[in-house]
């Protein structure tokens, strides 16, 4: 049997076809399964679904690089679809997660019963084991992911945020890493200008803040960044030292769920993150954070490159783990950054969801040009007391 050309990005033929009917392969595989790119927009597609309705849905992944591009791969896969198409719904679609190694199987709005999951797990995994026989289904790695995961702990590694779901956001599908590349020259270059010319501000800051007050200079914070990875955040301290961060949790959690109060916000507009006459704010620190000069430490995080210039403001551990679905999209579609586009558009006008949908926007028509713009609005921004975070 001949081996399974990888480079040929194909299809495999359905195994009930009559031997009697002579059709290319392309034709004839078409009718089994989706090629790569369809399977994975499908599976964006079933992601932004259910992001919004909260249906879930399972996918199954059959990995085994061995077996599938060996002298029986073809077999094997034969095998696999065959076992597939009398153990799931027509509704259920087969195609290439990673063409040449990894199938799968979109299992759709499977139900929220975990009852309805082991229901499937029960019925493809014997016919994959009775179809590729013993051996072959030795060779095979089988897992069963559902989509949304359930809630856990505090995001600690790109693992927590389970990444098979957004094939979008992965380095193997990235159309623009050229852009990607350029973007992080340009945060690099930014970045070490910066801080040579404003060295001499950050030793007065620094001075500044040991000198009126008890701790640390720099406050440092584990935030969530590109891809759900975790990270050490940078700022300048503006609170007192040993302080409890309930009062900030709890408005988050108010603000996440719409439930903020005008009086939140101090100045009887919508808010977000900024949470006024916050007892554990120092008097140094009211004015650092209204002129921003807080944030200038993050200029180490975008020169090691955990954040960017522009992007998203990244969440805190215990914010993230309050979002809903869709809002997750915005620590993984895009690094992120210092100052962005929901700063510069008046961030003390903008509701939580509205910011989200700023970033998803930012994440979907971000360009260098879009960078600079938002790099040159931010100084108006801050002179504002709009983009003060």
């Amino acid at each position: 049997m001949a081996t399974l050309p990888i480079t040929d990005d194909r299809y495999l033929p359905h195994p009930n076809k009559p031997a009697g009917q002579h059709r290319s392969k392309t034709q004839e595989w078409g009718n089994a399964i989706l090629e790569e790119h369809h399977f994975l927009r499908m599976l964006c597609i079933e992601r932004k679904r259910t992001e919004r309705s909260g249906n879930p849905f399972m996918l199954m992944l059959i990995s085994g690089p061995t077996l599938l591009q060996g002298s029986d791969g073809e077999e094997a896969i034969r095998r696999i679809m065959h076992a597939v198409a009398i153990s799931t719904r027509e509704t259920d679609t087969l195609g290439w997660y990673e063409y040449g190694k990894t199938l799968a199987v979109l299992f759709t709005e499977i139900g929220p019963t975990e009852a309805n999951t082991d229901l499937i797990i029960g019925k493809v995994t014997p016919a994959l084991q009775q179809s590729l026989g013993f051996e072959q289904f030795d060779s095979v790695d089988i897992t069963f992911r559902v989509f949304p995961e359930a809630a856990g702990g505090e995001p600690k590694h790109k693992d927590d945020v389970d990444l098979i779901f957004y094939p979008d956001s992965s380095d193997r599908h990235d159309s623009r890493k050229e852009d990607r590349r350029f973007k992080r020259g340009i945060d690099i270059a930014g970045s070490l200008l910066a801080l040579a010319i404003l060295f001499p501000v950050f030793l007065v800051i620094a001075l500044l803040v040991k000198f009126t007050s008890q701790g640390p200079i720099l406050f440092r914070q584990t935030r969530v960044g590109e891809h759900g990875a975790a990270f050490t955040f940078l700022k300048f301290r503006s609170m007192y030292a040993n302080n409890d961060p309930k009062i900030h949790q709890e408005y988050v959690a108010r603000l996440i769920e719409g439930k903020a109060d005008l009086k939140d916000a101090g100045n009887g507009k919508a808010a977000v993150y900024k949470l006024a006459n916050d007892p554990r704010i120092t008097p140094l620190g009211r004015i650092l954070r209204k002129t921003s000069l807080d944030e200038l430490p993050q200029l180490v995080n975008v020169l090691m490159g955990q954040m960017s210039l522009v992007g998203p403001r990244p969440p805190v551990p215990y914010e993230f783990q309050k979002y809903d679905i869709w809002h997750r999209r915005r620590v993984l579609e895009v690094k992120p950054g210092i100052t962005g586009l929901w700063q510069v558009m008046g961030r003390s006008r903008t509701t939580f969801d509205e910011m989200v949908r700023l970033d998803l926007s930012y994440a979907k028509a971000w360009s260098i040009w879009l960078d600079l713009k938002i790099l040159w609005r931010t100084p108006m921004a801050v002179v504002s007391g709009d983009g003060a975070c």
